[in-house]
């Protein structure tokens, strides 16, 4: 019997929501291990609405649930109904909607909340020692309400241009958690904690490179599982 995966997005789009390809990614490669994946997101409005072609704010409204559904088909509860009982893991895509809607990393950095909902769902399965999938900016709320847990959100420095972010691996060092440093088709394991991730759209890499990354967090999710 396959492995039961929650898969938990922040609405649609990668500018305000979850990463289209990372999600895409995460659900084929679960589809390839024979996992029975649900999918959640938290009934929440959007911090903000980025328009993806010009890449600048709009005045609209959306809601995290809603935009979540497209990515879903449809297919697609309210976070607040996760039991974790149910499943036997949960994967969180990337995207900025991860830093805005999830928790507000976007604007307080290491200072952030995190939404009750991802936190009780975090907690839940931590608690219960089920592994915790996450990849590209997702790795900052292990960081956050999990302190010195080990995660990757690629390499701690700039190599080559191809980690623009990487300072958010010094925020997360000053959580009192350990980056550990690693390829874009990698990941890394917490084997204490049963947290995987992946850096994906952290890394300017080819869409292959990224979508390989994230088959190997996916399967060390279910191996772990």
């Amino acid at each position: 019997m396959g492995k039961r995966v929650a898969l938990v997005l922040a609405g649609c789009g990668v500018f305000d929501g979850s990463e289209i390809h990372e999600a895409s990614a995460a659900l084929v490669h679960l589809s390839r291990g024979g996992a029975e994946v649900k999918i959640f997101a938290p009934n929440i409005e959007q911090r903000d609405v980025v328009n993806h072609l010009k890449g600048s704010p709009s005045e609209e409204k959306r809601n995290v649930l809603v935009e979540s559904a497209r990515l879903a088909r449809g297919n697609i509860q309210d976070l607040a109904e996760l039991k974790a009982d149910e499943f036997d893991a949960v994967i969180f895509p990337g995207g900025f909607g991860v830093a805005k809607n999830l928790c507000s990393w976007a604007v307080d950095g290491k200072n952030c909340t995190v939404n009750e909902h991802v936190n009780s769902t975090l907690q839940a399965f931590h608690s219960a020692k089920k592994p915790i999938g996450l990849c590209c900016i997702s790795p900052v709320l292990a960081a956050k309400v999990f302190p010195g847990c080990e995660v990757t959100v690629g390499q701690d420095k700039n190599v080559d241009g191809r980690f623009p972010d990487a300072e958010t691996a010094s925020a997360i060092a000053e959580l009192g958690c350990k980056h550990i440093c690693k390829n874009v088709n990698e990941s890394h394991v917490d084997k204490a904690n049963k947290i995987v991730t992946t850096c994906a759209f952290m890394c300017k890499a080819p869409l292959h490179e990224i979508f390989d990354g994230i088959g190997t967090m996916v399967q060390e999710v279910l191996r772990l599982a």
